[in-house]
């Protein structure tokens, strides 16, 4: 039996428990009651998080275009580089919602409340946002054990395994980052 058919089940239990941490914690972090008090340079996150889905999206379509061209260090460079932009955002997500409220789409005064003036001013564009944002969570939720995956077997030379679980992975990873961006600039103008 070889080592890494023995490493087996210990990959896979670690990328099991990290893919249900990260949507638990997100989650209990964005629904808590009470919020840390980061300070106000937490507003600036958001902007930040939509550079990140952008840079990570241009990365996703260059490893593309790099294996496709069989430059395997290039498009291994910027696959990393993609799943660092993803940690940094991450990171940068969570402190962001653990710290401010969120905001609501059509909440045009700012109050945190959505009144159904505000929801009719908004006509179709809600319901248009709210079908992006929540195929961007779920996606975001169901992209993490594809990715690891993916990245474990490229790490481990296993490159047959490696492009069946990109297979899968990579147009959910690249639709969760371009809906980033899209469900940002569909809800920046009710940010404080």
């Amino acid at each position: 039996m070889s080592a890494v058919s023995n490493t087996t089940p210990n990959y896979l239990r670690w990328i099991s428990v990290v893919s249900v941490i990260i949507p638990v914690a997100v989650a209990v972090l964005i629904f808590m009651p009470a919020r840390l008090n980061a300070g106000d340079w937490v507003k600036f996150l958001p902007h930040l998080n939509a550079v990140i889905n952008s840079a990570t999206a241009a990365l996703l379509l260059l490893g593309l275009y790099f294996i496709k061209n069989k430059k395997v260090d290039h498009h291994r460079a910027v696959m990393l580089g993609a799943f660092a932009l993803g940690a940094i955002f991450l990171v940068s997500y969570i402190i962001y919602h653990a710290s401010v409220p969120s905001v609501k789409y059509g909440d045009t005064n700012a109050d945190g409340l959505l009144s159904e003036a505000e929801m009719a001013a908004m006509g179709n564009s809600r319901t248009i946002y709210l079908i992006t944002l929540l195929s961007h969570i779920g996606l975001s939720i169901v992209v993490v054990p594809f990715v690891l995956m993916a990245l474990y077997f490229a790490l481990t030379g296993q490159i047959e395994k490696h492009k069946k679980a990109v297979k899968f992975g990579y147009p959910i990873w690249l639709y969760v980052s371009v809906t980033g961006v899209i469900v940002y600039f569909m809800i920046r103008p009710f940010y404080t």
